[in-house]
């Protein structure tokens, strides 16, 4: 298909998926419980680091840490005492561990007690049209507190090659703003416009189908190559095509 018809097929798509419906299997669900704009961006960031594997099984876990933070998030993360931190050790999501949790607590309480918050850290060093730089700063300044070497992994740096799938899912749920109520477009400081699409094995392998992808595997060129076809689609908002490609590879199979 050309690319008119390509757009207007996955704009259907877009439709489709781009519903409340979708909430109740993906881990956006998580920053949905809460209102107040700090729980919410705690509860995604959180849900996001730990969004591999099982979906069943990374909501259900999504929902053990918001338990084990006595369901305030924010509060936990601001007043947390070392006898609520040795709570968090019996976490563990595949890799993610309790130690781990542990030192985003701590990482996350310095960033809201020195560098005013989630939003503001990521806000600096935009680049246009890509926000990925930003990213990799991100990462930096979450672990310039001491930390196990073993917990870095748990963010990925785009710097270094990664398509930082989770994170761009976040991002997704904290900057996108439309009228459907899937992403809660809580953050006015960072444009829709230069977001990268999540890019996972599902994404990947419909977007190559579709010709918006060469590049085998899903690396950050790979996500540099996605990013300059999506951005040709809609310049504005981009990654509103995540739902196309993704609800065609986890759905339907495409």
């Amino acid at each position: 298909m050309n690319q008119a018809e390509l757009k207007s097929f996955l704009d259907e798509k877009v439709i489709q998926y781009n519903t409340l419906d979708f909430i109740e299997s993906d881990p956006v669900q998580i920053p949905h419980l809460f209102t107040r704009k700090e729980d919410i961006e705690i509860a995604g960031f959180l849900s996001a680091t730990i969004a591999w594997g099982n979906r069943t099984m990374i909501i259900k876990n999504s929902h053990r840490m918001i338990d084990l933070m006595g369901n305030a998030p924010f509060d936990f993360v601001m007043s947390h005492t070392e006898d609520d931190l040795q709570r968090l050790e019996s976490f563990v999501h595949r890799t993610f561990n309790g130690q781990d949790f542990s030192f985003f607590i701590k990482s996350l309480q310095n960033i809201y007690t020195n560098h005013d918050g989630l939003e503001a850290v990521f806000s600096k060093n935009q680049e246009t049209p890509s926000i990925q730089k930003s990213i990799s700063e991100f990462k930096k300044i979450f672990f310039e507190i001491p930390h196990a070497q073993r917990t870095q992994k748990h963010v990925s740096d785009p710097m270094n090659g990664s398509a930082a799938k989770r994170i761009n899912m976040y991002l997704r749920w904290m900057c996108r703003q439309d009228s459907k109520g899937v992403d809660l477009g809580i953050w006015k400081s960072i444009s829709p416009s230069i977001l990268s699409c999540p890019l996972d094995v599902h994404s990947g392998n419909v977007a190559r189908k579709l010709g918006l992808l060469t590049r085998k595997q899903n690396d950050g060129k790979a996500l540099a190559e996605l990013d300059l076809q999506l951005r040709k689609l809609d310049s504005t908002d981009p990654v509103k095509y995540d739902f196309a490609l993704f609800g065609l590879g986890v759905f339907e199979g495409f």
